[in-house]
Order: C-alpha cells, then sequence, then structure tokens
C-alpha cells in the first residue's frame, strides 16, 4: 500500500475507542509486593493462584480506571524494570498520602531542559504549568512511580 493510499484509508476510518485496562509490573516477591500496595491503599481486585508456576495479582490504584497485575509467570520482564505514571490534582497532597502509607517519596521536582538534555531541579514548575512537576517512588522491587501533577488537562483528554 502506497502512502497516499495509506492516508486515504486512514481519513476514512472511523477511530474505535481503546483504553489502558491494565499494566503489569515485574515482581520478586508477590506477597511482599501484595503488602506494599495494599498498605498504599490500592483496592486489591484479584488473587488467583493456579499452582506454583502462576499467580496473578490486580490491584487498583484510589480513583484509578487502570490496574496492575503482577504476580508469577506473567512476564519474563526483570523486576526492577517497569517505569509508570500516576496522576494527581494535587501534588502535595498525594506526595503526603504516599508518605504516610510508608513509601519513601522523593521531594517535588520539574524538569528544564534549556541545554537540550533533561536536568531534575528541585520544586515546583516555577510556571505552574499541568503536566510539569513530579514526584517519584519505588515500590520493593525498584519499579519506578512517578506521580505527575495534572490540574488542567490538554485538549482532547
Amino acid at each position: 500500500m502506497s502512502d497516499t493510499e495509506h492516508d486515504e484509508t486512514a481519513k476514512n476510518t472511523t477511530a474505535v475507542e481503546v483504553a489502558v485496562e491494565v499494566v503489569v509490573i515485574p515482581v520478586e516477591d508477590v506477597d511482599r509486593a501484595l503488602s506494599f500496595y495494599q498498605g498504599l491503599g490500592w483496592r486489591l481486585d484479584a488473587d488467583y493462584e493456579a499452582g506454583p508456576e502462576f499467580r496473578i495479582v490486580q490491584v487498583t490504584p484510589p480513583g484509578s480506571p487502570c490496574s496492575v497485575h503482577f504476580g508469577r509467570g506473567l512476564t519474563t520482564a526483570e523486576p526492577g524494570s517497569a517505569r509508570a505514571y500516576l496522576v494527581a490534582s494535587d501534588i502535595e497532597a498525594a506526595r503526603a498520602d504516599l508518605i504516610g502509607k510508608g513509601a519513601d517519596v522523593s521531594p517535588v521536582f520539574h524538569n528544564v531542559y534549556d541545554t537540550g538534555a533533561e536536568v531534575r531541579v528541585d520544586g515546583r514548575d516555577p510556571d505552574g504549568r499541568s503536566y510539569a512537576t513530579y514526584a517519584s517512588f519505588t515500590d520493593p522491587d525498584a519499579n519506578v512511580w512517578t506521580l505527575q501533577e495534572v490540574g488542567e488537562r490538554a485538549p482532547g483528554r
């Protein structure tokens, strides 16, 4: 199919809505991970074991339409290799809540790209922009969760 034919096909196709329902994170110790995430107040949706080689746990952060799977036999990814974002309308409140529940959350930061490279700078985005202020923490397996403050969503979001 030529680029022109592909462009015409794309124009005549109605978009089908899809949503991210679940993300899989690799963990070494399923029970330790479950304790950590439940300690953060994440809802336990499922914990199913089908023998020594397969166990699936599903947890969901408060207010999130997307859940997280971990367990045994779900992924060959190395524990600690996952990177994911959690969005909050008030990063300071979300950070305080997570700290109060035992997470070791970084101070708030923003990124500066003056040199063309990303440089992390302490404190909120000086212009108060949505999508530009962060904090982060790791789970017991070193999977990284980045909190991102979003006050006003970008158009179409």
